[in-house]
């Protein structure tokens, strides 16, 4: 088989540490050499060192979890690194050791028989990392809105029957009242602003239940972790328009997109970057975002080829293989923006 790298290196990559084969052929004999480090910063020190000391060419490694990340950042400015699919580096069975496991990676960019994945550059992973935070921060915010629909309910409150926004002014006058110890319906039901005035009569209905303390402090915790999530989610908001000012045209652009506004614009920056030169084709960039349906055919029969769900956790994915989509990415676009 034909040897495409003369002098590579394979990284087994774990929590606490990395094991590093590297394979170097010169004038016709292979050297072999294989060796574990520390994954501290001191220890990535010694591995980078080691690594230059072979006049490596080319470093491979597995996207294991996040364990990759710090020794990916270490190495990046001086060696050419490619992040591997786990799925495409599997092993002959009963050769399962952690030098074996490097030693295959190495063989295997050794050869140009696996491609990389897509890592996006310095710029992009911190923009990266402030918007799925947020996503997070968002999707929590909703789950919250929806533990304080079920207290309410289960205190046989029917708030959200009448009125459209719980936690609009309103809502949020009579949640206060109810919370200080105010129970009466008419009261509570006084306190409607602006057009749901008109529903008082309703609200009257809606508000009588049986409201008792248990009620009342569950739903003042909630509240609170509800405007701490709004907090939290208006800072990273502003660190984001702050790191993603260079690219503010971009973002423009997207926006005048049907069914792209401005925070799904950033997601859209933040997973892809802003240039495509990592995919081929549009046809590449949709089957990498989990939009095209696969292949999957034997002895003239033909399989499901339903799409990948995805990446939960929005691990980088290679940009020449479909199979590994980003859910994050299929989020940014069906539902962009955050919901009260």
């Amino acid at each position: 088989m034909n040897r495409i790298v003369e002098r590579c290196c394979g990284l087994d990559v774990h929590k606490s540490s990395v094991t590093a084969c590297v394979r170097v052929a010169k004038k016709g004999v292979l050297h072999q050499e294989t060796k574990e480090f520390a994954a501290t910063t001191q220890g990535l020190f010694v591995l980078r060192d080691w690594l230059v000391s072979f006049e490596v060419q080319l470093v491979g490694m597995e996207a294991t979890g996040v364990y990759w990340k710090p020794i990916y950042y270490m190495l990046e400015d001086d060696f050419e690194l490619w992040l591997l699919n786990a799925e495409h580096l599997k092993h002959v069975p009963g050769r399962k050791t952690d030098a074996k496991d490097a030693e295959w990676i190495c063989q295997l960019v050794e050869h140009g028989l696996v491609r990389p994945s897509f890592v996006p550059p310095k710029e992009i992973r911190e923009l990266r990392n402030l918007t799925r935070y947020r996503k997070v921060q968002i999707e929590e915010r909703t789950r919250e809105v929806q533990r304080l629909e079920k207290v309410l309910q289960e205190a046989g409150i029917k708030l959200s029957s009448v009125a459209t926004r719980v936690l609009g002014v309103s809502g949020r006058a009579m949640l206060e009242a109810l919370i200080g110890g105010t129970t009466d319906p008419e009261v509570l039901a006084e306190l409607a602003r602006g057009r749901l005035r008109s529903k008082i009569p309703a609200l009257k209905e809606a508000l009588e239940g049986r409201f008792s303390l248990q009620h009342a402090l569950m739903v003042g915790r909630i509240l609170s972790h509800i405007d701490y999530l709004d907090e939290t989610i208006e800072e990273l908001s502003a660190e984001i328009e702050r790191v993603i000012a260079p690219f503010s045209q971009k973002v423009e652009l997207l926006d005048t997109i049907p069914g792209i506004n401005r925070k799904a614009a950033e997601v859209l920056i933040a997973e892809i970057g802003v240039h495509m030169d990592q995919f081929p084709t549009h046809r590449h960039l949709a089957s990498w975002a989990g939009m095209c349906p696969g292949n999957d055919e034997s002895a003239g029969k033909r399989r499901s080829g339903k799409t990948h769900k995805g990446s939960p956790s929005g691990s980088e994915a290679p940009s020449s293989v479909r199979h590994t989509p980003l859910r994050r990415l299929k989020a940014a676009i069906s539902r962009p923006s955050m919901s009260a």
